[in-house]
């Protein structure tokens, strides 16, 4: 069996990905990370978001939109 096909989830996302898992644009994704609202890293010439650092995105919206 492939490695692949396993079901671990992937740590790190491409901006598509991480676009689609928050219903959002891929504009709208590098808007976020440019205003540092999600975060990302970089490998080589790929930008890469840490699935954690969608969750923390995520818990803060709710977070601020409770304190409203």
């Amino acid at each position: 069996m492939n490695q692949r096909t396993t079901s671990q989830p992937r740590v790190l996302l491409t901006i598509e990905q991480a676009a689609h898992q928050l219903s959002l644009s891929r504009a709208t994704m590098f808007r976020l990370i440019k205003t540092g609202d999600i975060a990302s890293v970089r490998i080589g010439r790929a930008r890469r978001i840490a699935a954690e650092a969608i969750e923390d995105y995520v818990h803060r919206l709710s977070a601020e939109q409770r304190a409203a």
